[in-house]
């Protein structure tokens, strides 16, 4: 390390320390959360936090980005563990997913998130929302069966998502839900604008304090048979009396379903949503920071494709960077990359030393916090937002959440993506080509004017305009700010010119060539005539 390397690093490492502890704080509980809310291992949340803060912040460009376990891949990881039939079959998709990343990053395929809606991405990420509330309001009520349907509507007994939640009524158990009001109580009054003024109340983040209550209120009512928590309502981590015996824990993939097609299957999926919602957080994260750093994103997908290998190969969920830790980073005061990475290394420590003290947290705290992060992916100011841009983003937004509430995620998605596709078809279809009969004033001349890229898929607009013209009039098609044509476009418009003789239509083309023939057909029969001759 250089003279000014060693001084910008001692410069900022102070700030970088107490915000690494902030965010070590806040990631803690949401990676159990998040591998509670998966059906995984709750160990393997933590895992993916080691390496999300070590592995993927070495190898980033991202000067505030923090990756760890998403809360948007838990309804997909949820649901293909349950179709794999095993977690060590699940690692092995993650592993080929962070191949799939690799491979993204080197071909520079770091704008591939702006190619998908983002009424679609936003409806995906509301849905998420939704369905994470849905699913962890049976364990704020203690009732911690964990449902063979993960996050699909329709479960494999005939029943539904809210069949669990009318089940959960039968098993109530008054501890989990003290425990789990209490926490979100903590959970949203610490939120409020009057306690961010508070100094030392600022510094002490709201999860921590929720899951330290949790601590505190089952440790209390453990001397009250009505109110104490099972073993089943607990974080369940597994507690290594040494260093070989903590290595143990880790799980390896199972490396014999490398050529599974539903494992590729899978690998596909979790590689091309976790790069999606990595791109996303990237330019979010760009945007908060102070000084205005750019990420390079060829390089983030790179980062994110080793952590996923690396976090496969030892037993952890998929990373992403997060916008939850980030934001908190960034608010925390970090400067540099070095306080995700110290983050990172305290997840590791604690799992060290400290996995016993993790396995008094109940899940019902867990659950209120999954309530919050549930709450701000899907906050009804999005949909006041979304709603009065207009229908052609409020439609695709809302039949991708439906899509996933009743379907499944990836069926959410399809179902947004084909809606969002079907409105810019019709957009192409009638926008600028659409003729209106009463706009027509008599003695004057109709002018098409023709955009600056006409496509295939402008053809059935400019047809269908053409055929509506009336007769003996003056038609103007200009195509003077047009750049490329497509050839059965141009077809369709020599076409008119000879149909429009027949019903005394004067024709007047500006910036449209004819290239040649007037039918390109005859132009094609004619150069396959010569060639055979």
């Amino acid at each position: 390390m250089s003279n000014k390397s060693s001084t910008k690093f001692l410069a900022n490492f102070k700030y970088d320390f107490s915000a690494s502890i902030v965010v070590f704080l806040v990631a803690l509980p949401l990676c159990l959360g998040i591998a509670l809310a998966s059906g995984a291992p709750l160990f393997s949340g933590v895992i993916a936090g080691i390496v999300g803060g070590v592995v993927v912040t070495m190898l980033s460009g991202s000067p505030l980005g923090v990756s760890g376990p998403a809360a948007g891949l838990a309804v997909i990881v949820l649901g293909a563990i349950q179709e794999l039939g095993a977690f060590e079959t699940f690692l092995m998709a993650v592993v080929l997913a962070g191949a799939i990343q690799l491979i993204l990053g080197f071909i520079k395929a770091g704008v591939i998130g702006y190619y998908f809606p983002s009424s679609v991405i936003k409806g995906m990420l509301s849905g998420i929302g939704i369905i994470i509330i849905l699913k962890q309001i049976p364990h704020a009520f203690g009732y911690d069966k964990t449902s063979e349907a993960g996050f699909s509507f329709l479960q494999t007994e005939g029943n539904n998502t809210f069949f669990q939640l009318g089940h959960m009524l039968d098993m109530v158990s008054p501890g989990a839900i003290i425990i789990a009001l209490v926490s979100l109580f903590i959970l949203i009054v610490w939120d409020l604008p009057f306690m961010k003024k508070i100094p030392f109340m600022s510094v002490i983040p709201a999860p921590l304090l929720a899951v330290s209550a949790g601590i505190g209120l089952n440790l209390l009512f453990s001397s009250n048979a009505s109110y104490a928590l099972r073993p089943d309502q607990l974080v369940s981590i597994p507690v290594a009396s040494s260093f070989s015996g903590f290595i143990g824990q880790f799980t390896l993939p199972d490396f014999s379903q490398v050529l599974n097609p539903q494992v590729l299957i899978v690998a596909v999926t979790i590689a091309v949503v976790a790069s999606i919602e990595t791109l996303l957080c990237v330019e979010a994260t760009d945007k908060l920071d102070p000084q205005k750093r750019i990420t390079p994103t060829n390089k983030e997908l790179i980062a994110q494709g080793v952590g996923n290998m690396v976090s496969g190969l030892v037993g952890g969920l998929p990373v992403t960077q997060v916008i939850v830790r980030s934001s908190a980073n960034i608010q925390a005061g970090g400067r540099t990359k070095t306080s995700a990475f110290l983050h990172g290394a305290l997840l590791l420590i604690c799992a060290l030393s400290i996995a016993s003290l993790l396995n008094l947290i109940p899940l019902a705290s867990l659950a209120a916090i999954l309530f919050v992060v549930g709450y701000k992916l899907t906050k009804p100011a999005l949909f006041k937002a979304m709603y009065s841009m207009g229908r052609t983003q409020f439609i695709p937004f809302i039949v991708t959440i439906a899509g996933i509430v009743f379907i499944d995620l990836l069926m959410g998605i399809a179902l947004g993506i084909a809606v969002a596709v079907l409105y810019i078809l019709w957009n192409n279809y009638k926008i600028p080509y659409h003729f209106e009969a009463h706009e027509f004033e008599e003695g004057k001349p109709i002018r098409i004017q023709l955009s600056e890229d006409v496509s295939f898929l402008n053809k059935a607009g400019i047809m269908h305009t053409l055929q509506d013209l009336p007769d003996n009039v003056h038609v103007i098609i200009d195509g003077s700010k047009t750049q490329s044509m497509h050839p059965d476009v141009l077809e369709i418009i020599n076409d008119f010119e000879e149909n429009a003789k027949t019903r005394n239509i004067h024709l007047e083309l500006i910036g449209v060539s004819h290239r040649g023939s007037k039918n390109p057909v005859e132009d094609l029969g004619r150069v396959v005539l010569k060639r055979a001759i």
